[in-house]
């Protein structure tokens, strides 16, 4: 089922309601890509708008225009229980906030953007920030829905479903997990996902084209359509603007649709 903003969180200003579902995105599309230190920095700002909304909640329904961050995030969640526990659940007083103190500091103080350690924490944080993302927006639905229960039920559960990356990193192999999409559009999710650019061989590793000569082939077509740019003779790919453009509007989106 797919979320509708305008009945599921109906009871919140426009403004609210578009930052939250913006940030929601940005941690599920990042996860997606398995671009894991975005999804945890996504994981702060979803926070803060997530605290902007039950503040205004909680203080009799006086919201901002938009969002924005306190200047001390951990007590001004825990203030949050101060609120009336006989008009305001506990969730909205006491489990959120809590939520949303841990999201913050996954993002502030784990392991995004440092150096050091045994083993990164990136990729496990990252899916504590995404379900934790999922619980908030689901409870959200619950306290704000303007539609009746099974309704809001039905878009709680669609909230809450697992979210598969499309690539999944086994020891040094990556692989696509949609058996259908093609090698081109393979190729371009492949570099989407990475920081850097890619050689042939190790996309043709990745794709299991064990003939390099055929695989050559895609890659010249990619390079002629100007969605990457092939070296042959380093054998280095780069992903262009308009395969970038492609992955982001067409690939990800028929993906996840």
């Amino acid at each position: 089922m797919t979320l509708d903003a305008s009945t599921a969180l109906a009871q919140l200003p426009a403004t609210l309601r578009a930052e939250l579902l913006t940030e929601f995105q940005k941690i599920t599309t990042n996860y997606r890509e398995q671009h894991w230190e975005a999804t945890e920095l996504d994981g702060g700002r979803f926070s803060e708008v997530a605290y902007t909304i039950l503040n205004g909640y909680l203080g009799g329904g006086s919201y901002p225009p938009g969002a924005s961050k306190p200047q001390n995030f951990e007590d001004s969640c825990r203030k949050l229980a101060q609120a009336d526990k006989n008009t305001y659940s506990r969730s909205a007083r006491l489990l959120i906030p809590r939520v949303l103190v841990a999201l913050y500091d996954v993002r502030n103080n784990r392991g995004v953007g440092h150096v050091g350690g045994d083993v990164s924490a990136n990729h496990m944080d990252a899916e504590y920030v995404l379900h934790s993302a999922q619980w908030v927006m689901a409870e959200f639905v619950r306290i704000f829905h303007g539609t009746d229960v099974e309704t809001a039920t039905a878009i709680v559960d669609a909230l809450v479903e697992r979210t598969v990356p499309l690539i999944w990193q086994v020891d040094e192999a990556r692989r696509i997990l949609d058996p259908g999409m093609s090698l081109e559009a393979g190729t371009l999710l492949l570099l989407h996902s990475s920081t850097t650019p890619l050689t042939d061989r190790a996309l043709a590793k990745d794709l299991e084209q064990d003939r390099l000569g055929n695989y050559k082939r895609v890659l010249r077509r990619l390079h002629a359509a100007r969605m990457v740019e092939y070296n042959e003779a380093t054998g280095v790919v780069t992903l262009s603007p308009v395969g970038i453009r492609r992955v982001e509007e067409t690939i990800l989106h028929r993906a996840v649709s």
